[in-house]
């Protein structure tokens, strides 16, 4: 994880984006975004909140074509680890200032075949991130991660090698503050934990989140 997520203009995603203090905007709808996509995130700067596009994997290199970009395929960037946040060159350098909200309706984990479509009861999801933005030539191209957490005991079943970080609507401005470097502050959420019961619903697939089988409520630490 987190290796897909959709995006769904729905309620629950416009109740997400007043918290994050943009009411009426709302990132675009899509299914089945992969690492390498293009989805959207939120940053603060200078006292104001944006919701920008950038490339899902913090590494992104020019495509050979010279049309677009794309991940570096040397290194997998899309996830950041959140106990290498504060020793790995790359992370260390961004964690301090470059700390995002990327706002979906839910994520996917894969059980054998068997695709989850999984968010917090009744909300929708505020993974954490880091983002950077980079020059190719006069082109200006953001990308950002989403951070996972150690692998959670009662979520292991699903998905056995991380859980995404998901924040809390009272978290939101302290993580977004480029001003706040004292990443001290965040260890405690850097711990494996559950912060609101997760809906893990079995869908036919990540295009059609149709029901198929029982669902699974995963309760909160």
């Amino acid at each position: 994880m987190c290796g897909r997520y959709n995006v769904i203009d729905s309620p629950e995603v416009q109740a997400l984006m007043e918290h994050l203090s943009l009411p009426g905007l709302t990132p675009k709808p899509q299914h089945n975004v992969p690492p390498g996509g293009i989805g959207e995130f939120v940053v603060e700067a200078a006292g104001d909140r944006y919701l920008l596009p950038g490339t899902w994997s913090l590494l992104i290199e020019q495509r050979p074509d010279g049309h677009g970009y794309r991940p570096n395929p040397k290194f997998n960037t899309f996830n950041a680890r959140s106990d290498r946040l504060t020793s790995s060159p790359l992370w260390r350098k961004l964690y301090p200032t470059k700390r995002c909200v990327v706002p979906v309706s839910a994520f996917h984990e894969w059980q054998g075949k068997q695709v989850y479509n999984i968010y917090p009861e009744g909300e929708a999801t505020a993974l954490a991130g880091l983002w950077q933005s980079w020059h190719f030539g006069d082109d200006q191209v953001n990308s950002f991660t989403v951070i996972t957490l150690p692998p959670h005991p009662r979520f292991s079943h699903i998905h056995p090698k991380s859980i995404p970080l998901m924040l809390r609507p009272e978290q939101f401005d302290l993580w977004l503050d480029p001003d706040f470097h004292h990443t001290d502050a965040f260890a405690d959420l850097m711990a494996s934990h559950i912060p609101a019961s997760l809906v893990c619903e079995p869908v036919r697939s990540t295009h059609d989140l149709e029901v198929v089988e029982a669902v699974e409520i995963v309760a909160p630490d």
